[in-house]
């Protein structure tokens, strides 16, 4: 059985968006890091392998969660980028793996020459 969230909330002061699930975990999610994981074809791509990394979003912050369904919650980032629905089960994912995503978002980075903080 999937774990169903019983709370979410964003915490604009620490930009985390706070996800806590029946089964007991809870998991605060930086803004930057749902943003550069987004479940959405612009960043994940259209079929395997096409995921593009996404740099300078340090900053960034939700501007709007909005729930769909009974099944995810649309996010608006604070860059305008609100395409791609997090479903219960992705959020539980990217909390889950929050480790090793971040790291390998990090590897990637660092791979392409890129940064984390925006363009100036």
């Amino acid at each position: 059985m999937q774990p169903w969230p019983t709370d979410i909330a964003y915490d604009p002061a620490t930009k985390a968006l706070r996800v806590t699930f029946d089964s007991g975990e809870v998991f605060d999610l930086p803004a930057e890091y749902l943003r550069v994981e987004s479940p959405s074809a612009e960043v994940q791509g259209h079929g395997p392998g096409q995921k593009v990394i996404v740099p300078g979003r340090r900053h960034v912050g939700i501007m709007d969660v909005e729930q769909v369904g009974n099944y995810a919650v649309k996010i608006v980032f604070d860059d305008l980028h609100d395409t791609g629905l997090y479903s219960w089960k992705l959020l539980h994912e990217l909390g889950r793996e929050h480790e090793s995503r971040w790291q390998r978002y990090l590897d990637a980075l660092a791979a392409k020459g890129l940064s984390r903080e925006p363009k100036k």
